[in-house]
């Protein structure tokens, strides 16, 4: 399938603004997850996050108008849109919440960084989307920032200064896979559900395609608590917890709501690099609100660092580097190279 934009055009544009709106209010909830997961649970976060999702996704379909797009969403649209919800807002946000838990927002950022290497690789495959020597630079980069951050040191401390805080480096990294794979597959699912339309997709249908999908997440976690003892430790929460929780979850659904409108304007490949600069954003938020409880030494800082210049270059286009850095012609017909 094509992609919804050309290289560069201006819907490419508003799809990179609407994804970095994403990437901020993502960072925010995740600083928020981390303060309340310091006394509640990820299935007590899931149990609040999740559902608030539908209301306030249904919220925004009557502000923009998209309760009229259901109609035109045919039923192949509608399962794609589950899928893309449930391996997203239930596979892949348990994956991020546990790796959050178990590492901090800022050390298992760089790991969950390798989603947008899934989301390319499915891209190039079923979307006809391509990979130039820009592009496989910043793979490398995104690649080795997380090597930097997690490469064995003899001077590593197993327990950070604050006794509360033990980083669990295999608990993290296993789960901060899983969230890659959810949260990379899911936009792929998303770009399916939008071309399944008839017509040509516009914003009005991503949004309308959130709300499936986080009612189809909703239903999954609504059988998750019919296990014996999980409704009863749910409703067990602390109201600290909870207050953090439900303010993760708005900024969750703010964060999903512009990802879905990006998704509706410009490909793949524009808007997952530019929404995974959430890593600066959490990094930021992190310092602010959970300093005690992170790990932002100087090694982490500089493979966040090295990753999200992966990330930018897996995001800008050839030719506008180009036309910032002049470079001879030879290099400059390599650099157009393009494959497949």
């Amino acid at each position: 399938m094509p992609s919804c934009a050309a290289n560069g055009s201006r819907p490419d544009v508003t799809g990179a603004l609407l994804a970095l709106l994403s990437a901020a209010s993502f960072g925010l909830n995740n600083a928020m997850f981390r303060r309340g997961v310091l006394s509640g649970s990820v299935l007590q976060a899931l149990a609040i996050t999740v559902p608030l999702g539908v209301p306030l996704f249904a919220l925004g379909c009557l502000i923009f108008g998209a309760f009229g797009a259901f109609g035109s969403l045919p039923p192949k649209a509608w399962a794609w849109m589950s899928a893309a919800g449930i391996i997203h807002f239930v596979i892949g946000r348990y994956g991020n919440y546990r790796a959050t838990r178990a590492m901090g927002a800022a050390l298992s950022s760089p790991i969950q960084q390798l989603s947008v290497l899934v989301a390319l690789a499915l891209a190039f495959i079923f979307l006809g989307e391509y990979l130039t020597p820009l592009r496989a630079a910043g793979i490398v980069l995104v690649l080795f920032g997380p090597v930097l951050i997690l490469r064995p040191r003899s001077d590593r401390p197993q327990t950070q200064d604050k006794p509360h805080f033990v980083v669990k480096y295999v608990e993290g990294i296993a789960w901060g896979l899983v969230c890659a794979v959810g949260y990379g597959t899911s936009p792929l699912f998303v770009r399916f559900g939008l071309e399944a339309s008839l017509e040509s997709h516009t914003i009005r249908d991503s949004i309308a395609g959130g709300l499936i999908s986080y009612t189809a997440a909703s239903l999954v976690i609504g059988l998750i608590l019919l296990v014996p003892g999980n409704i009863a430790h749910v409703r067990a929460l602390e109201p600290t917890a909870a207050r953090w929780f439900t303010a993760s979850g708005v900024f969750v659904f703010l964060s999903q709501l512009f990802r879905y409108m990006a998704l509706a304007v410009a490909p793949v490949s524009v808007v997952q690099p530019v929404q995974r600069t959430s890593v600066v954003f959490r990094v930021i938020f992190a310092w602010a609100l959970n300093r005690d409880h992170e790990v932002l030494t100087v090694p982490v800082l500089v493979g966040i660092g090295i990753s999200l210049i992966g990330v930018l270059a897996l995001t800008v286009s050839t030719e506008f580097v180009l036309a910032v850095v002049p470079l001879p012609d030879a290099v400059a017909a390599i650099a157009r190279l393009t494959w497949p």
